[in-house]
């Protein structure tokens, strides 16, 4: 059974009103700003272009696990015309690394495709261990529509497609362990008809084998995160903690009146990210949400200021460590990967009751 919650009508909660705060001249909202519980890793970024030995422009919105024994990252690297600052392609790579901070990228692009599946483009991977082997859920583009896959993989050359979705559908995670038997995925459809513009939610849906998905339901919308005027979906595979399954969920602002942003310069959106908490045992129930954006971008740090698109954090991998610290893996900017760091207590502190 779902529990939709609505904030609206709690008088703890309110909507943020973005005609009344105190903004800079970009139209940010100088009160928002990244949780002090979380801290950004002092050598961001760990991953750009200048460490992909083939043709790289941008690389962002990584999925990273820890699998056999490595820390695992397999990254959005798209390529670029210079002059025209036009993106020309995009692949995936692969990196590997002892510490989750210094990464090593393989030599050649990984691609799915085996040669038998007209795949096309994958990207924005999210990468999750379950039952022994790593699974990779990515949006890939087709000539109608956009679509959501899941692959396996056990060594990292071989992979087996699993499902690809009818469109439009992506921003797909996997939950790291079965829970009543199934497999549960987060995903954000495409209203585009129901509801005009980005107005896009998260939903959750359970499978037996990972081929089959159903039991899809609306698990959170976008009105009751108070923070965002557009749309919200998932960013980090969920981990198991005492209190419930915890995950970070990106969420959009846009204002109009933002003025040359990103290399179109006319990008005027801006991503951050929050948390929720799921019940362990029923995670269609959402029971933490976190008041405010706990992840902004922030023009104090230049890489998630300036980039493809500005003022843009999307997390995409989150790693519970045995110290009980947590490693939160970050696109920024839409050109690098970023590492930030919390204690897993202080993050379950910021989900308030629902």
């Amino acid at each position: 059974m779902i529990m939709i919650i609505d904030i609206h009508n709690h008088s703890d909660w309110h909507r943020h009103n973005l005609n009344s705060v105190d903004t800079d001249e970009y139209g940010i909202d100088k009160a928002w700003q990244t949780n002090p519980v979380i801290k950004r890793y002092p050598g961001n970024p760990i991953l750009s272009a200048d460490d992909v030995p083939y043709r790289s422009d941008l690389v962002f919105n990584a999925g990273v696990t820890r699998y056999q024994g490595r820390y695992v990252m397999v990254f959005r690297n798209d390529y670029a015309d210079s002059a025209s600052k036009a993106v020309q392609g995009c692949n995936l790579g692969l990196a590997f690394s002892d510490d989750g901070i210094d990464w090593k990228v393989e030599k050649q692009p990984l691609f799915l495709d085996s040669g038998s599946y007209p795949l096309g483009m994958a990207y924005d991977p999210r990468l999750t261990v379950l039952d022994g082997r790593c699974y990779m859920c990515f949006a890939t583009g087709m000539n109608h529509g956009v679509s959501g896959g899941i692959a396996a993989t056990d060594d990292f050359k071989n992979w087996e497609i699993l499902n690809i979705s009818a469109p439009d559908n992506r921003n797909w995670v996997l939950f790291p362990e079965r829970v009543n038997g199934k497999m549960i995925r987060l995903e954000r459809p495409f209203a585009m008809y129901q509801r005009p513009g980005d107005r896009f939610d998260i939903w959750i849906s359970a499978s037996p084998d990972g081929r089959y998905w159903g039991d899809t339901e609306l698990l959170l919308k976008t009105e009751s995160v108070p923070w965002v005027n557009e749309k919200i979906g998932p960013a980090t595979p969920p981990i198991r903690t005492p209190k419930g399954w915890l995950a970070l969920f990106h969420g959009v602002d846009v204002d109009a009146s933002r003025q040359g942003w990103g290399w179109s310069g006319n990008w005027r959106k801006r991503y951050s990210a929050g948390l929720m908490l799921l019940d362990q045992d029923n995670p269609y129930k959402v029971i933490g949400l976190s008041r405010g954006p706990v992840l902004v971008p922030e023009e104090d740090y230049r890489y998630e200021a300036e980039g493809y698109r500005d003022y843009v954090i999307f997390p995409g991998g989150m790693i519970l460590e045995k110290d009980n610290s947590v490693k939160i893996y970050y696109g920024a900017a839409d050109i690098v990967e970023a590492l930030a760091t919390a204690d897993l207590n202080d993050l379950l502190t910021l989900c308030e009751p629902v």
